[in-house]
């Protein structure tokens, strides 16, 4: 029981990043789409539209515990794909001082970090499931196993 409940907060608060991150971008992608285009991708705001649909819905999923396995992986592509591509390089804001440009350079290298390491608490999540406080369990509990 008390591990069901550690799944379950760890699922909670996993979920709140993803879903509070991905609504913004449905409402105003357009500092996002900006980043995206910083990067050299393609269709900017469209990306950041699919981005913050994508944080909402797999927030969601593993919030609810609804095809756990599945979002964690993607969520853990997403995380380690985002740390490499928008939080592993250098800051240089032109005409901001050098130690600022430093202080940035060192947050964005935290950022990939972090971003890295809830790749990781997905891998966690992904390999041993969502526990029983889940709709993933309570719909292979009304399966039965034939003999």
């Amino acid at each position: 029981m008390q591990q069901n409940v550690v799944v379950l907060v760890g699922r909670i608060l996993l979920a709140l990043m993803f879903i509070t991150a991905g609504y913004p971008k449905l409402i105003d992608p357009s500092g996002t789409a900006g980043m995206i285009a910083g990067a050299g991708l393609p269709a900017a705001t469209a990306l950041a539209y699919l981005a913050g649909l994508f944080e909402v819905v797999a927030g969601l999923f593993v919030l609810v515990g609804f095809q756990t396995r599945i979002a964690a992986y993607l969520l853990a592509a997403f995380s380690v794909f985002t740390a490499l591509v928008f939080h592993s390089g250098a800051i240089n804001v032109p005409d901001f001082p050098e130690g600022a440009n430093g202080l940035l350079t060192l947050f964005n290298g935290l950022m990939m970090w972090k971003n890295i390491t809830i790749a990781g608490g997905f891998l966690v999540l992904a390999a041993f499931g969502p526990g029983a406080y889940s709709l993933d369990a309570r719909s292979s509990a009304g399966k039965t196993v034939a003999a």
